[in-house]
């Protein structure tokens, strides 16, 4: 079986600092020291990073063109190597160290599937108490239960953990802040494999007591990598937004406001409206159930400018559950309503981005 990442080099300095990068990006790496021992591994090979010192031998092989070939260099003569990278079909020259991260980046790519299936939620609540954390964890729930590969984001740092709603605080697995320092590509298979996970469902939260807020780029790092290695990701978010929230907006292919059918809630949620819009493609209304004074939930989603995506019924064993460590979504009205949600929902398909030098 091939490697992921093809080195061809005999710099011996130069192949260290490559399977440095190799490592940092999480990929298996394999080293041919002269163009005959790379030929075998030439087509199959998901990425090559041949070294300048190499090059030209292997020009002189003729070896097939072929996409995904990159010429590493720390030789400041620049107008030589792009020559050699011409003459072996290489799309891209990667100057380290100055390219380093790129270069990380471009072997991490390098493992992943060309096109994520991933449909992306966030999750609002219109005023506090809404419901918001709740629906997020079950329509997570349910998505697991029917075969889709699904992460549970906890956006919100102040809020009391969405482990906790689904019964996962003692599962063992990464939280926010063994992610704090990340940015740039971060692997989807190290994203799954290193997160607490229920049922089939990885979920993301954070760790008891004092929290640091998340930087928008590790947000983005972490919901990219969701994107790409999974196939449902949800995430609930925080009312007053953050960096970090707004950036979870713009990747989410739709957010759902939850609004309880109180004519206070209905207000407060009109404000949270206004600040998501700017940021998300597709803003859907909620409405909560019951109704104390009658409100209809077509007339809250008129005063709020928003599509009604669906009403969530009452269940008054919902809360006793959630203590009792039982994920929502599970049974009852707010299962049948994530059920109806996530069946009219048609995958999302993303391109892949392809990086390039600069």
């Amino acid at each position: 079986m091939s490697a992921a990442v093809l080195i061809v080099s005999a710099d011996s300095e130069l192949v260290d600092d490559l399977l440095r990068l190799a490592a940092a990006a999480d990929v298996e790496a394999r080293v041919a020291s002269d163009a005959l021992a790379a030929r075998s591994a030439w087509r199959d090979a998901a990425l090559i990073v041949a070294g300048s010192d190499l090059a030209a031998e292997l020009a002189d092989c003729a070896l097939p063109r072929r996409p995904g070939v990159v010429v590493a260099t720390a030789d400041p003569d620049g107008e030589i190597v792009y020559r050699l990278a011409v003459d072996i079909g290489a799309q891209d020259v990667a100057a380290l160290p100055d390219a380093e991260t790129w270069l990380v980046e471009r072997m991490a790519a390098a493992t992943e599937p060309s096109v994520s299936g991933a449909t992306t939620i966030a999750v609002l609540g219109g005023r506090g108490g809404a419901g918001a954390s709740v629906l997020a964890a079950a329509l997570a729930s349910c998505g697991a239960k029917r075969g889709l590969r699904t992460l549970l984001v906890d956006g919100d740092p102040l809020g009391g953990g969405i482990d906790l709603v689904m019964g996962a605080e003692g599962a063992p697995g990464a939280r926010w802040s063994d992610y704090s320092e990340r940015r740039g590509r971060l692997s989807s298979t190290a994203l799954h494999d290193s997160l607490p996970a229920r049922g089939g469902l990885a979920i993301l939260s954070w760790h008891r007591g004092a929290v640091e807020p998340v930087a928008p780029d590790t947000m983005r790092s972490v919901l990219d990598a969701g994107a790409r290695g999974f196939d449902l990701v949800v995430t609930d978010l925080p009312r007053q937004l953050t960096d970090a929230s707004a950036e979870a907006l713009a990747t989410a292919d739709m957010t759902l406001i939850v609004v309880p059918a109180e004519v206070r809630a209905a207000v407060a949620a009109d404000r949270v409206a206004d600040q998501a819009r700017p940021y998300t493609r597709d803003l859907r209304l909620v409405v909560r159930g019951p109704a104390p004074g009658g409100l209809k939930p077509g007339v809250i989603a008129e005063s709020l400018r928003l599509p009604l995506a669906g009403v969530m019924s009452a269940d008054r064993r919902l809360a006793a559950a959630i203590e009792r460590g039982e994920p929502p979504g599970t049974g009852g009205p707010l299962n049948a309503f994530c059920a109806r949600f996530l069946g009219g929902l048609a995958p999302a398909r993303r391109p892949r981005i392809h990086d390039q030098a600069s």
